[in-house]
């Protein structure tokens, strides 16, 4: 996997971003983690719930944003600020979308907002939901990461359905420390390891993709040409 896709599957990413490749052999003493623990919880809140709406709607196109529920973190959770009638919803991510394993799991400048379909509000959403929750309750990165595979494994979070997908075209995310404003992209999420069968990383193929053990997901990325404002990429 080329190693900007793997510094950047969100993520959700949002689906959780997953460090994969080649390790580098380290001889000297590696340096301290930067966020080794969680920060205090204000530091991840908007103070402004209107900001954070707006940043959250800046994940699609106002043609689609506009009329997508749209979720807000509040100090008990996510909670809906705006009712929707199109089946999409839109939320900022926090770094704990990110897999424990990710050196950035507690980085409390990330903001990676994102519009899911139906589909994926059913079957992704509700694993940001889950370690949201247990984040919030003070769990550890070990205990959020038993959870999950509790859960997982006794189907209390489904697989993906069919055509779950989600916009990522924010001029304003910070999607991690050294990718802070990327590009504007779609992801499509698919059960279990299916790399393959999209013909992802083959020379020319404009698709990225990268498996998400934790999440038991495959994410597929397709880049876009503008952000969700309209304005062309110019990087």
């Amino acid at each position: 996997m080329p190693k900007k896709l793997a510094s950047l599957l969100a993520v959700p990413l949002v689906v959780g971003l997953v460090l994969v490749g080649a390790k580098l052999q380290v001889r000297a003493q590696a340096p301290a983690a930067l966020y080794p623990v969680a920060a205090p919880l204000d530091q991840y809140l908007i103070p402004s719930k209107n900001s954070e709406l707006e940043l959250a709607r800046s994940a699609a196109p106002a043609s689609l944003s506009n009329k997508a529920e749209v979720l807000v973190l509040t100090k008990g959770g996510y909670e809906t600020a705006v009712k929707g009638e199109n089946g999409f919803v839109c939320l900022v991510e926090r770094s704990w979308a990110k897999s424990t394993d990710d050196s950035e799991f507690w980085n409390p400048k990330m903001r990676a907002p994102i519009c899911v379909n139906a589909p994926a509000a059913r079957t992704y959403l509700p694993i940001m939901m889950m370690k949201t929750k247990l984040v919030l309750a003070g769990k550890s990165k070990e205990d959020i990461e038993l959870a999950l595979k509790s859960a997982m494994d006794k189907q209390e979070l489904q697989a993906p359905e069919p055509n779950a997908m989600c916009y990522m075209m924010s001029k304003q995310q910070y999607l991690s420390d050294t990718d802070k404003h990327w590009h504007p992209h779609m992801m499509w999420y698919v059960p279990g390891d299916s790399v393959k069968s999209w013909g992802a990383e083959l020379p020319d193929v404009p698709v990225y993709a990268g498996y998400v053990p934790q999440d038991r997901m495959t994410v597929f990325m397709v880049l876009a040409s503008q952000w969700s404002d309209g304005t062309p990429v110019t990087h």
